[in-house]
């Protein structure tokens, strides 16, 4: 029997509508606060930008781009923007930075929509989340980010929301990564660079569900699990899976599938699994 087939005969709860109709109050009520890291000095984020757009190859690719305004914020994860709607998304890759730029009735946004970028190992990725998005050619992102020697994989995440979005960026080892969001016009900025070592790779824990293809399942496992900080990431298979924590320690990450298992809501679909920091679930 296939991870699939498991899948389609777990029992979902009884009481399922009214856990989405809570997590879904819930999620449009809050958004996950996570820290910021700045620099320490915007002046080495302006200096960097400036070099970027005097290369003449990477002028000329980022010439569709309206001149980058004032820097909001420099960061290597957290939240941003401002709350919107109808926003339209497109994307512009030269080399090592790839930009996001955001349009509002036609017409250059002044500001970034709302969004939060998490990062999470194994293997190394980013999560972008955008609120208040309406309109994207994911093909077009997709394509234009794996553009980018430095990323491995683009993909996207269903959710149950049609005013957001959500994608990840996997990293290749040993690239490092900086945001800077900028307002006037509304853009932000994903510059990589690699360190060229690539760290010791590790084993990682994680709670997950089987792999199953992407659609509203894995979106109903966000809402389900949304307390426990659940992510969704690329099987070695195609599939995706529902992965809870990165825990060091496999009896870290039984107590916290036992944590999970005793409420009355679990469906019984997650199990303990454990894969290399540079690597993915085999199924």
């Amino acid at each position: 029997m296939t991870g699939k087939d498991r899948y389609a005969q777990i029992e979902i709860p009884a009481q399922l509508g009214d856990i989405l109709e809570a997590a879904q109050r819930k999620a449009v009520a809050r958004r996950r606060t996570v820290r910021l890291k700045r620099y320490s000095s915007l002046a080495a984020a302006i200096i960097a930008c400036l070099l970027v757009v005097n290369i003449p190859d990477v002028a000329n690719a980022l010439s569709k781009v309206p001149v980058v305004g004032s820097i909001v914020k420099v960061l290597q994860f957290g939240t941003g923007g401002e709350r919107t709607d109808g926003a339209a998304v497109s994307t512009v890759t030269a080399e090592d930075t790839v930009r996001i730029v955001f349009d509002q009735e036609g017409d250059t946004a002044a500001s970034v929509p709302s969004y939060t970028v998490d990062q999470r190992e194994a293997p190394d990725r980013l999560i972008f989340t955008f609120n208040g998005v309406r309109s994207f050619d994911y093909d077009a992102l997709e394509q234009d980010i794996l553009a980018s020697p430095l990323v491995s994989d683009v993909y996207r995440n269903i959710i149950l929301d049609d005013s957001a979005m959500r994608f990840v960026v996997e990293l290749k080892e040993g690239t490092r990564h900086t945001l800077t969001e900028y307002s006037n016009p509304g853009t932000l900025e994903l510059k990589l660079t690699a360190e060229g070592k690539a760290p010791a790779s590790k084993e990682v824990y994680y709670v997950r569900s089987e792999g199953m293809p992407p659609g509203e399942s894995l979106a109903i496992l966000e809402e389900i699990y949304l307390d426990d900080d659940v992510t969704f990431l690329k099987t070695a298979s195609g599939d995706f899976a529902a992965v809870i924590g990165g825990f060091a320690t496999r009896e870290a990450a039984e107590q916290k599938l036992a944590a999970i298992s005793a409420r009355e809501d679990y469906a019984g679909n997650l199990r303990v699994d454990s894969w290399m920091s540079n690597g993915h679930p085999d199924d």
